[in-house]
């Protein structure tokens, strides 16, 4: 089938499939929500327009939560202000005692000029958590900086990459056990109107790379996914995770005979903890948590816009802190520990602290060089049903600052 064909086919399926990332997966939950002694956003507005809050009895019988966000703010890759709409919606699709929370999260961003962004992620629990079916969906037109391979580049020493890109992920993962998770996926890079800003640069030069720095470039692949995850013994819920650890191997494999341009292969290794620092209220949040992966490729034949990159994890949410895409490389690490605390006793309010650092292959460096940045955030409590926040973080890091607003946590 030619190429346009498969791809137009590929952009419809959303409307008939469900899909989200392998890093989503969140085991079998017997706990439900008590929100009784919560405040968010929502009851905030019912006490301005005098509408009466019922009484919490029992939200055993829910089965929708819905939030919505429109907002300004920076666009990751350093191209400035935008208008960005976020909105999460989570449905139960079978007995919450033995189903997890099925989510959608669309994010449309318009920077009011030569960027925009399409990206839609949903994640599909049938009943019993039999199967999970995921993927992540996105359109962008996405000029962004790039310095390069490694790290031996300045902060101002970078050339805009023009380009739009098409990404297509789904991968479908059979419960094994109570809290692991195996599966197959389908991946799909392609990325078209690779050119640089300036005409006058040779971009196989600057990066140091020769493989899908212009015209177009296509992966198409096949992986394998294993997930292990029990932070679910205290909450079913992936928008806000609770104490308990995580696990995520995603072994890529793309070969020519399914449309890449060269054959090349990829490891995603993604590893959390959470741990809790009041176990006896765990409606409350006073957790630490902790975030570590290691993505990194086999060959030399990965596009240059396919490689590991800080930022382009599936959730675009490491690096706070850094321009996104700051170091690239065939092998990436990533370490990042955060402090997150509820300021007020009915959760409306809250705050984090975190640091994280980054090591890249591409300048003889990797393992041996770390760059790190520190911040904080503010968390408000949007919906206590979902357990949604609305995060407002900064981050420093040497050279470079930026601020972030996201429906749900970092990681």
């Amino acid at each position: 089938m030619p190429l346009k064909k498969t791809l137009l086919l590929l952009c419809l399926l959303p409307s008939v499939l469900f899909a989200q990332n392998a890093s989503d997966i969140i085991p079998v939950n017997k706990t439900l929500n008590d929100t009784s002694e919560q405040r968010d956003l929502i009851d905030i507005a019912k006490k301005i327009v005098h509408i009466e809050s019922k009484p919490v009895k029992d939200d055993k019988d829910k089965k929708y939560f819905f939030s919505f966000l429109p907002i300004g703010a920076n666009v990751p890759g350093g191209t400035g202000r935008a208008l960005i709409t976020s909105t999460t919606a989570g449905v139960y699709l079978g007995p919450r005692k033995t189903t997890n929370l099925s989510s959608a999260s669309f994010a449309p961003y318009w920077n009011l000029g030569d960027r925009f962004g399409l990206p839609l992620r949903t994640s599909v629990w049938l009943p019993g958590n039999t199967w999970t079916v995921q993927g992540d969906v996105r359109f962008l037109r996405y000029p962004q900086n790039s310095w390069g391979l490694g790290s031996s580049r300045g902060n101002d020493d970078e050339t805009q990459i023009n380009y739009e890109y098409i990404r297509f992920y789904q991968a479908a993962l059979k419960r094994i056990t109570p809290y692991f998770f195996a599966g197959v996926g389908y991946n799909l890079d392609y990325h078209f109107g690779i050119g640089p800003d300036d005409p006058q640069v040779d971009l196989a030069k600057f990066t140091g790379y020769n493989n899908g720095i212009a015209g177009s470039s296509v992966s198409s692949g096949i992986s394998l996914n294993a997930v292990y995850d029990t932070r679910s013994k205290s909450r079913n819920n992936d928008i806000n995770p609770m104490p308990g650890a995580y696990a995520s191997i995603v072994y890529r494999i793309n070969p020519t005979f399914l449309g890449s341009n060269n054959y090349w292969h990829s490891l995603y290794v993604d590893l959390r903890k959470y741990v809790s620092m009041n176990p006896a209220r765990p409606n409350q949040q006073n957790t630490l948590a902790f975030w570590g992966y290691l993505w990194t490729v086999f060959d030399s034949n990965a596009p240059y816009l396919d490689l590991p990159s800080l930022g382009w994890d599936p959730f675009n949410r490491s690096g706070r802190g850094f321009d996104q895409n700051r170091y690239r490389g065939k092998s990436l690490a990533y370490l990042e520990a955060e402090y997150r605390r509820d300021i007020t006793n009915d959760g409306l309010f809250g705050f984090v602290v975190f640091t994280n650092a980054n090591s890249v292959s591409g300048s003889g460096t990797f393992l041996t060089s770390w760059h790190p940045a520190v911040g904080s955030g503010l968390r408000v409590k949007f919906n206590k049903e979902s357990q949604t926040n609305i995060g407002v973080d900064y981050g420093v890091s040497k050279g470079y600052s930026s601020f972030s607003v996201n429906l749900a946590e970092a990681f």
